[in-house]
């Protein structure tokens, strides 16, 4: 189960074996190279840890912890876990700035305690097999054990392909759960317990305050989320998109680094998706080392198979390959650790669909204004074919009708029916199965009671951090793209106390008119370059069913694109429809897939069938996975241990 994710730790591995209780773990090397080895046993030997990810503060709770008495062998912050448990027991996740996945077996009181960070930063995978409790980083190391059975989770698959992820606990793969966000998990006299130590929320009343005075404190909150996350006992360098969120990052970063700072980038071919010139632009303000690397169509065909593998889940867009791609440079580079910009568009208002909401509730009072439709068009510049729409054509399709202003969801609802006019091409059978299920009654149902009383936007924001974020951009985006090469990943904008002082900010100073973060870009107004804080936003995009295939004669860049799609291997996996997804194929060949709906139900129909060959049809055929023109694997490493045990809890 270790040498499974070796890439999220390629530096030492360590099992710890107590009876029928074993921790294992796979270590990428950052705070206390020498002696911050896992698995960790308490000095006492009555706690055993094993922990993926960073306590930003452990400085300051291990003088805390010291001044009660607690006696360090080490200066990591794994170690901080232990003592932080004995002293304060499951309540010390409260205490920790970080970013976390861990469990403690406590050996006195038999007890295992799991706990995931607040915003699901790092994962956590948990099932049952053969009389055991398997838990793990990623789901090929519960793979790892022969007993668990590896089947497609349709209501998992069902959510991908209307909200782009599962929500925890849902996953792919039947039987498989993920730990929620901000949630831990208790086994202890024969009894599982989760429950939720943290959530987002927001004021249930009308909030105001001075912009200025607001301004100030976020800037000195960000700095100082920013200084934490640059503790580090290797080089740390940040990500660099030529977008406000990075570029503010980067900034506060230069700031607190004495050596020159090294910024690594994504370019693009394709002027459509490429923001070089904006990344050089702070590169030459701020005098970065900076590296990029350029990404065609073929580049990203090339690398999807490996990041299926790694993502574990079905994509609707490539955005991720590009990203895969970058977490390579940055560590052949020699870094471990980035930051990067991830959250502030969550926190602070920044995303397009915060402006589309508000734009439609304009219009929903209105729906057959041409002015106010007209609005929508505006929106999205690199969408052209909206100008030439009418404005009940444009009303129903975004959902900008007055029937339209009482569902919770008001604000996702065209990016969720975008999205499932995808589920047209499932099969017949699964069709079936959904019946009349319907997501957004589940997702009401665990709705929480304030909720109704938040403001529009903070409905929005709720939506955005508890559903997409951790479940697409934190991961499929997030932490598989730089843990695929053993690269970290760290977001000041998610610390949680710059979250919990955002969601106080009032709306209106979040987005002033359409005008999005409006106080971030008055409190970084100074950091950073004009033409970047005035910029129309572009949202991070990479091409897509043009990836595939050859413009000129439209045969498949690689062999294994054909192999997928073909309409045996469609039949074979029983997930879609053959002939609607030989019709779509043939449309991409031609180049005439070009809307969003074709372009995301490719990704998604061809990212599906490489997830069922890498993780389902091995397991039937005991053939190995097609990847033609995938990255070569990474030789298997025997890891550096003294036993052969399984890794299990059990149950």
């Amino acid at each position: 189960m270790a040498e499974e994710i070796r890439h999220r730790g390629p530096d030492r591995r360590g099992v710890v074996i107590d009876g029928r209780v074993g921790l294992g773990h796979a270590r990428l090397s950052i705070i206390d190279l020498g002696h911050g080895h896992q698995t960790m046993v308490s000095e006492d030997g009555a706690l055993v840890v094993t922990f993926n990810g960073e306590i930003f503060n452990y400085i300051e709770l291990r003088q805390e912890l010291t001044n009660l008495g607690h006696r360090f062998a080490t200066q990591s912050d794994t170690e901080v876990i232990l003592h932080a448990y004995a002293q304060w027991g499951e309540h010390c996740v409260e205490r920790f700035n970080g970013q976390w996945a861990f469990a403690v077996w406590d050996r006195r009181r038999q007890r295992l305690f799991l706990s995931r960070d607040r915003f699901g930063i790092r994962p956590l995978f948990h099932t049952t097999a053969g009389g055991a409790f398997l838990f793990a980083s990623e789901v090929k190391s519960l793979f790892a054990h022969g007993d668990v059975p590896r089947a497609i989770d349709s209501a998992g698959l069902n959510q991908v392909f209307t909200l782009w992820a599962p929500v925890a606990p849902q996953t792919v793969f039947q039987g498989v759960k993920e730990l929620p966000p901000g949630h831990n998990l208790v086994i202890a006299d024969g009894q599982t317990k989760t429950y939720a130590y943290w959530q987002p929320t927001y004021p249930t009343e009308k909030t105001d305050g001075d912009a200025a005075e607001l301004a100030e404190e976020l800037l000195e909150l960000l700095s100082d989320a920013t200084r934490l996350r640059l503790r580090s006992d290797v080089p740390v360098g940040a990500y660099l998109s030529g977008g406000l969120d990075s570029s503010v990052t980067t900034a506060l970063v230069r700031q607190n680094t004495q050596n020159q700072l090294r910024t690594f980038s994504v370019t693009f071919a394709d002027g459509e998706f490429d923001e070089s010139q904006h990344q050089q632009r702070l590169v030459d303000h701020l005098n970065t080392d900076h590296q990029s690397i350029r990404c065609d169509g073929d580049e990203i065909a090339r690398a999807l198979p490996d990041v299926i593998r790694h993502t574990e889940k079905p994509i609707l867009r490539t955005a991720p390959a590009p990203l895969f791609l970058l977490s390579k440079l940055v560590r052949d580079a020699g870094f471990k650790v980035v930051l990067t910009g991830e959250g502030a568009d969550e926190m602070l208002g920044g995303y397009g669909i915060f402006k589309e909401a508000k734009v439609r509730r304009f219009i929903a009072r209105n729906p057959e204004s041409a002015f106010r439709s007209s609005l929508l068009a505006r929106l999205y510049p690199y969408m052209p074919q909206l100008k030439s729409q009418g404005p009940a054509y444009l009303a129903a399709f975004f959902k900008a009708r007055p029937e339209d202003l009482g569902s919770p969801f008001f604000s996702h609802l065209p990016r969720w029916d975008l999205t499932s006019r995808a589920k047209r091409f499932f099969s017949a059978d699964l069709r079936a199965e959904f019946g009349g299920h319907s997501i957004e009654n589940d997702l009401a149902a665990r709705l929480p009671a304030e909720f109704f009383n938040w403001s529009p936007m903070c409905q929005a924001q709720y939506l955005e951090t508890t559903i997409l974020m951790p479940g697409y951009i934190l991961s499929s985006q997030g932490d598989r793209m730089t843990a695929a090469h053993g690269v970290e990943g760290r977001f000041p904008f998610l610390d949680h106390r710059l979250a919990e002082f955002a969601a106080r900010i009032p709306p209106r100073l979040k987005m002033r008119g359409i005008n999005e973060k409006y106080l971030l870009k008055r409190a970084t107004a100074k950091l950073i370059p004009p033409q970047i804080i005035q910029r129309t936003k572009q949202p991070y995009r990479a091409p897509d069913a043009a990836c595939f295939f050859d413009p000129e004669t439209g045969s498949a860049r690689c062999k294994y694109i054909d192999e997928l799609f073909s309409p045996d291997r469609i039949r074979e996996a029983g997930l879609f429809d053959d002939k609607a997804v030989a019709a779509l194929v043939k449309k991409a060949r031609h180049g005439r897939a070009i809307g969003v709906k074709d372009n995301m139900s490719l990704v998604g129909v061809l990212s599906t069938q490489l997830l069922v060959e890498h993780f389902i049809r091995p397991a039937a055929s005991n053939k190995t996975p097609t990847g033609a023109c995938s990255v070569k694997a990474m030789p298997v490493i025997a890891p550096e241990i003294n036993s052969t045990q399984p890794v299990l809890i059990p149950g």
